[in-house]
């Protein structure tokens, strides 16, 4: 059985295994990555240690991350730190400039906040704001969810991001310097552009789907620390890769810039601040950022696993010769590399359904062109995200939850979710082959 074959077979068996048999992905991962082992010629010894390796080299780094990025968005949702930014950015912009409050609501709370726990923490914010001002929830809403989608597809230090940019060798501070010229453009198209279009979609969401808020106004903390702390992160990052790009390794302040400016420092040095500033000084216990950091982190359990099987799968891609192959055939092709990437990308999000697994599997196949091909590294990181975000589902868990909290047909959904996840995903292809004219 040839590669190409092989790893055909290999992505129709975890599809089936995950859409038809609903098996948990994070199983059908390792399943799927032992079948194509075996059928590649690694033995049943050599299987177990590539295995390991590959989920070691994975999680290794990202657990770190993934786990100060957790407690840091259980902090501003606990301390009301969330609604403080989402309510005074609604205030300042008015009812005429809504959708791009909501878009800038949804990027700010979006960085720090896993997709999942960004969604669920707007809802209410964006149910709200939809009454109040009697506008349609998807109006308001589509903005919104869009930017938390673009910071979970093009923005270290979200899952698949990360990832990417550790399995390519791309460096962390530049993809989300890269990321952030793409995300915005993309966000303003597939956000308040197209939220147009739906001002004459009205839907009512299940009584009782969404919890009320708890936080009288007194309880909010002040609006600019709250900022201030959701943006260390990013705020350190993105200054740090600017600062590399102008002073040399032999300055007496690289070292620390270097270290500063690590997700994982950047991350813990922001966790630190809420704490202390949105948590003890606004009299939280420490028994209470005790509960909030155990709470977040069970949140993100499910995702370091599909993430760890993702690693698995790549590593077996890898090892057993696959991505080679693969990439030999690639190189013999005159496309871009960037969209041959975005191809890949796209062909395993529709058939695979979640971004984060078809993002985690396409770069095991595209890893070895990352270091091959005469293009940036950071850029084919966005050219993987933009590409495990097109045409989202049925087989997708995003299409659904999106379905039933805004209470819309199958139909309904495709117009509305569907388009705007593939709005975004070309506008980041666009972006990317704009990107890499200039870098190369």
């Amino acid at each position: 059985m040839t590669p190409i074959i092989t790893v055909i077979v290999g992505i129709a068996v975890l599809l089936i295994l995950i859409i038809r048999f609903k098996v948990n992905a994070f199983i059908g991962l390792l399943l799927v990555s032992i079948g194509i082992g075996l059928a590649q010629g690694l033995t049943f010894g050599e299987l177990v240690p590539v295995i390991q390796k590959g989920v070691g080299s994975t999680l290794g780094y990202l657990a770190l991350v993934l786990g100060l990025g957790a407690i840091l968005g259980g902090i501003l949702v606990d301390s009301g730190a969330a609604d403080a930014i989402s309510g005074r950015i609604i205030h300042l912009f008015g009812k005429k400039h809504l959708p791009w409050a909501m878009a800038l609501t949804g990027f700010i709370i979006g960085i720090p906040l896993f997709y999942t726990v960004g969604f669920v923490m707007l809802i209410p914010i964006i149910f709200t704001v939809g009454r109040r001002l009697d506008l349609p929830l998807v109006y308001v809403g589509i903005p919104t969810i869009c930017a938390l989608s673009v910071t979970h597809g093009f923005l270290p230090p979200h899952p698949a991001p990360t990832t990417i940019s550790l399995i390519y060798e791309a460096d962390m501070g530049l993809t989300l310097v890269y990321g952030l010229l793409i995300a915005f453009p993309s966000m303003v198209i597939a956000g308040p552009f197209f939220a147009r279009t739906l001002k004459g979609l009205r839907t009512e969401p299940v009584p009782g789907l969404v919890p009320e808020r708890d936080f009288a106004p007194e309880d909010l903390p002040p609006l600019g620390l709250s900022l201030f702390v959701a943006l260390i992160p990013i705020l350190l990052m993105g200054t740090v890769a600017v600062f590399k790009l102008y002073v040399p390794e032999t300055h007496s302040a690289y070292d620390f810039a270097t270290f500063i400016g690590d997700p994982v420092v950047a991350l813990l040095i922001a966790v630190i601040a809420g704490g202390i500033w949105l948590g003890l000084a606004r009299g939280m216990s420490m028994l209470a950022l005790q509960k909030t950091s155990i709470d977040a982190v069970k949140g993100i359990s499910m995702i370091l696993l599909v993430i760890a099987g993702g690693g698995a799968l790549k590593q077996v891609l890898v090892d057993s010769g696959i991505s080679d192959y693969i990439v030999g055939l690639i190189s013999d092709s005159r496309a871009s590399p960037v969209l041959l990437t975005w191809l890949i990308a796209a062909a395993l999000r529709i058939s695979l359904g979640s971004a984060t697994v078809a993002a985690l599997t396409a770069a095991g196949i595209v890893a070895p062109l990352a270091q091959q091909a005469a293009v940036s590294p950071e850029v084919l990181v966005l050219a993987t995200g933009a590409g495990s975000l097109t045409c989202s589902q049925v087989n997708d868990t995003g299409f659904w939850l999106f379905k039933e909290y805004f209470n819309l047909s199958i139909l309904d959904t495709f117009r509305t979710w569907t388009v705007m996840e593939t709005i975004i995903s070309v506008c980041g292809l666009a972006g990317c082959l704009l990107l890499n004219a200039i870098l190369t």
